[in-house]
């Protein structure tokens, strides 16, 4: 879909929300043609800094500005369509049709987020860090994948996590075990396929208490090689502990894989990456300031990459500190700094400061 087609979308759905206001009920929801309408979305405006000589030392910008459109038509058929206009450009990020055959059994068709690692599966206006990948301008020197060599950078940037379009099931069976699969074109968000291969995502869970969740995921995926299909792979667990805006949460992911960006021309074949990162949080109540701020909520990342295995001292490790002051919910204000230190060159560091309006 070309973004002319999505920005007009957009406007049409919107235009029509304004256009009668009388059927708008406390939470911007209208009776449609067959079923509800539900309208919602999320601002997230930030200042980033850099301490590379080659980066930008302050930017203002967007970050996110999506406008999220939720369609239930009855308790089988619902879907979701969400256009980004943040970041200067327009994009389309959910867009899916679900139909909720049992608890054990939903399909989805459309475009969401491929069942992979957790942090990727983390919304947005959840996560405990300003930036997933702890990006830092001007710094790329991670083997294959640039930027940093942090999990999330890893995954997105090899394409085994993130949106894509195409199927997916998922469920909640008995004994605390649930399930999520996709099978995808493989091209993220960028439009049609690009070969006839297929991409793969599976995620298994089990829940071992109320508070703890252990996870395994697998994602194959499929680029195109020349005038062949290449295929890569990559394996993770997960563990979380508690969950957001609760008290203490931790999250520990691991992941190795196929680092495909970085394969050799002449024989098709790339190294072996392995990545590690965990994320602890301590969500507080503030007492006495509800008019204002609700929780207070420190933070702190270590994230570890190594890109070739069978190289020395071409990984790094990202260390984030952070807080976050809540004032609703999750509308909050949040702060990061991510130092990362490369096994090979000099430590940079960004600070990020950003708003999360959600809405």
């Amino acid at each position: 879909m070309s973004r002319t087609i999505r920005f007009l979308a957009a406007g049409a759905v919107l235009a029509g929300s304004l256009a009668f206001p009388g059927q708008i009920s406390g939470q911007a929801e209208i009776s449609a043609r067959s079923g509800t309408v539900r309208f919602g979305g999320r601002l997230h405006t930030q200042l980033a800094t850099s301490s590379a000589e080659s980066g930008k030392s302050f930017d203002f910008f967007n970050r996110r500005a999506r406008l999220t459109i939720d369609v239930v038509v009855n308790d089988f058929l619902d879907a979701r369509v969400q256009p980004e206009f943040g970041g200067g450009g327009i994009d389309l990020k959910d867009a899916y049709f679900r139909m909720n055959f049992t608890p054990a059994f939903r399909l989805s068709f459309g475009q969401f987020k491929r069942s992979f690692d957790l942090f990727e599966l983390d919304s947005s206006t959840d996560m405990v860090v300003v930036e997933r990948t702890g990006r830092i301008s001007g710094v790329g020197d991670c083997t294959g994948v640039g930027d940093v060599c942090s999990l999330s950078r890893f995954t997105e940037a090899l394409e085994y996590s993130n949106r894509d379009a195409g199927i997916k099931i998922d469920g909640s069976l008995d004994r605390g075990l649930s399930y999520q699969a996709t099978l995808t074109n493989g091209t993220g968000t960028r439009g049609a396929d690009e070969n006839s291969g297929k991409s793969f995502a599976g995620r298994l869970s089990f829940e071992v208490s109320e508070s703890v969740v252990l996870s395994g995921n697998v994602s194959h995926h499929d680029y195109p090689q020349g005038d062949e299909t290449g295929r890569a792979t990559a394996f993770g667990a997960d563990v979380e502990i508690g969950d957001f805006r609760d008290g203490t949460h931790f999250q520990f992911g691991l992941i190795a894989g196929e680092n495909w960006l970085a394969e050799d021309p002449a024989t098709g074949d790339g190294p072996t990456f392995v990545t590690a990162q965990a994320i602890l949080s301590r969500y507080v109540p503030l007492s006495g300031s509800e008019d204002r701020f609700e929780a207070v909520e420190p933070v702190v990342r270590v994230s570890w990459g190594d890109p070739d295995g069978d190289v020395e001292s071409d990984g790094g490790l990202l260390f984030t500190p952070g807080v976050f002051l809540y004032v609703l919910g999750r509308n909050r204000i949040g702060a990061s700094m991510d130092i990362y230190s490369p096994q090979t060159g000099d430590t940079e560091f960004g600070l990020k400061i950003q708003t999360f309006l959600y809405y």
